[in-house]
């Protein structure tokens, strides 16, 4: 998969060209998004513009460039990121959620500005926030029939052109004609004779096809038009097809070059179709070309993200599989690590290679599934800190270590966090790590109706941090893919509303955290998936659980059991205990003999009760 890196600093000069441009084209100011024309969570070389342009490598932001000051929004994951990352005197940091573009926009520009901005990098639902701040000011909104820092970045890469390949059912669970159908027959019961799917996971999904244009997720960069009857045009770079794929794919998907996609835009307003389009994420490009084609446009969720999102049985079995292996990788690492990091021998870039090594030695192993974020005492305060040789330091004894990883498999995606204490962890160290573990378990204990939200479980996982005054400024918990995005929708935990109601077969995480700046972080993550529960008699709704995937000790050094009800304890006993028995057959007898020890129970189980009321 894609992994390479912009060249060179974003040195001053960048951001002079870029102005130089706005000047040339008449424009005030021109916004800088971190997003592709798919709008993904990774993008190819050739579209990290913000990062060429600022320095800034996280997964969500957006620069405001005027022509006499610039400024930068990140959330809340990627405050202190930020300021390492990019010259702050050049590029002004402000909260993404707390100061949001269109409001500083509406704040800044004066009447008469004309502010740029690239249609395919922005949702329609983005561009009606932007010209509305822009029209409050008097100001106007202007979309460039070419993106201008394109101009003034002269070395920019090449598109990329990774081969792609086919997902087979054996791992899928079912036929790209069966999803088809699935979905297409959905379309034709609301009357929608066409819906054009900009996701590159959707496309993944539904035709079921693998590719690598992206770091960490096995995407193929293209947009489809999924029709009524079920086929599909598919505009994508025949380079990137090879003959037996498109042979497999059939003669019900079209394939198209690129270039083709705006001419078939207007072949659906020219026959007046009504076309569904995901305005939360395609381009606003693709809304304004059918609109002005003519076609009936209906606004609404791709419609293959609820079925992409519950797992089928064969996907299920997988990921439970892939879990497993990741498992043993994970004690394999935590051992050696146990040995290595008292004395000081481990830096944080060599524990993630130490970690993505015995990764590879696993079966179906295809990658990582995001850059892993190793950080020790105050890099892992950091929320998406990303180790690099100027901010690389050891492992020191007294400090905490959080690592979260993750890695593709053929048939799963895994995504984990634990912390460990390196040395003899101090009370507050081991309070604040208990705090956290008492919401994660909480959360995975969890039984609740049919129709409940991620957003109305979150408070679960916060409860015991904010019994202290504490909290965590990020999600609970995020959907994750079968061998796509690891992070995925619709489905979430967190406090920000969701209409989404959880069902059967969607995978998310549970990931409760606290991080003290300046000293540590803390982040309990494991992987579960939604399954029924049951109705119990007299019950008015049938029930949902969550059935925990990941399988990796806990570090039970930081736990202060004191802090813990009877009912915590047997679940972490009974986690610990499974753990224990689904791995150890898996490692090496050393590594099996450090897990006994890493897994054994806090207190000695009394009854079945202490098992808890879930299968951790």
């Amino acid at each position: 998969m894609n992994d390479e890196c912009i060249s060179g600093p974003a040195g001053p000069e960048r951001l002079a060209a870029l102005r130089a441009e706005l000047r040339r084209r008449g424009l005030t100011g021109f916004v800088v998004p971190r997003s592709d024309e798919h709008q993904g969570e990774y993008v190819p070389t050739s579209a990290q513009r913000l990062a060429w342009l600022t320095g800034f490598t996280g997964s969500a932001g957006m620069a405001v460039v005027m022509l006499d000051r610039a400024v930068i929004f990140v959330d809340g994951r990627y405050t202190l990121q930020v300021r390492a990352e990019v010259d702050v005197e050049r590029f002004h940091p402000l909260h993404l959620i707390d100061q949001p573009p269109p409001r500083w926009i509406g704040e800044t520009l004066a009447e008469g500005d004309r502010l740029g901005f690239d249609p395919w990098l922005h949702t329609a639902d983005q561009v009606k926030a932007l010209r509305l701040a822009c029209e409050r000011r008097g100001a106007e909104l202007v979309a460039c029939p070419d993106n201008p820092l394109d101009v003034a970045w002269t070395d920019r890469p090449s598109p990329p052109k990774a081969p792609i390949g086919l997902h087979d059912e054996s791992l899928t669970g079912r036929s790209s004609a069966a999803k088809r159908k699935e979905v297409a027959a959905a379309l034709v019961a609301e009357r929608i004779d066409a819906a054009v799917i900009t996701s590159p996971e959707s496309i993944a999904w539904l035709l079921n096809v693998r590719g690598g244009d992206v770091a960490y997720t096995p995407l193929p960069l293209s947009f489809a038009i999924l029709h009524g009857d079920g086929t599909v045009d598919w505009f994508v770079d025949p380079a990137k097809v090879p003959p037996g794929v498109a042979e497999h794919l059939g003669s019900q998907i079209r394939l198209t070059v690129p270039d083709g996609f705006d001419a078939a835009l207007g072949r659906l307003g020219r026959d007046a179709k009504r076309v569904r389009i995901d305005s939360s994420t395609a381009p606003a490009q693709v809304e304004d070309r059918l609109d002005s084609a003519g076609a009936k446009v209906e606004r609404g969720v791709d419609p293959c993200q609820l079925p992409k999102a519950c797992k089928n049985a064969v996907e299920l079995d997988g990921s439970r599989a892939a879990h497993r292996r990741d498992g043993a990788a994970m004690a394999r690492f935590l051992a050696w690590l146990d040995a290595h990091a008292p004395g000081g021998q481990v830096d944080e870039l060599g524990a993630a290679d130490a970690l993505e090594g015995f990764r590879r030695r696993g079966a179906n192993f295809r990658g990582l599934s995001f850059p892993t974020i190793s950080g020790a005492g105050s890099n892992g305060a950091i929320v998406h800190y990303r180790s690099t040789a100027q901010t690389n330091r050891r492992l020191r004894p007294g400090e905490l270590y959080l690592v979260d990883s993750g890695a593709q498999y053929l048939d799963g995606t895994t995504d984990i966090t634990r912390t460990v204490a390196v040395g003899n962890p101090t009370a507050r160290q081991r309070r604040h790590f208990t705090l956290v573990l008492k919401g994660h378990i909480a959360l995975a204990m969890a039984v609740f109706p049919v129709g409940t939200t991620g957003s109305q479980l979150d408070v679960l996982a916060r409860r015991p941090l904010w019994s202290d005054g504490l909290d965590y400024d990020h999600g609970t918990g995020h959907g994750v893919g079968s061998y796509l995005s690891v992070h995925e929708g619709p489905q979430r935990i967190s406090k920000v509303g969701n209409s989404i109601a959880l069902k059967p077969g969607m995978i998310l995480s549970n990931e409760p955290g606290f991080y003290k700046v300046g000293a540590y972080g803390i982040r309990i993550e494991n992987l579960i998936c939604v399954v029924e529960a049951g109705t119990p008699r007299g019950a008015e709704w049938p029930l949902l659980r969550f059935d925990v995937l990941t399988l990796a000790p806990i570090d039970r050094r930081l736990v202060d059991v004191s802090v813990l009800s009877e009912e915590e304890v047997g679940w972490l006993d009974a986690y610990h205990a499974r753990v224990r028995a689904e791995i150890a057959p898996l490692v090496e007898p050393e590594v099996a003999a450090w897990l006994t020890t890493a897994t054994e129970p806090l207190r000695p189980p009394r009854s079945s009760r202490a098992r808890g009321r879930n299968r951790p």
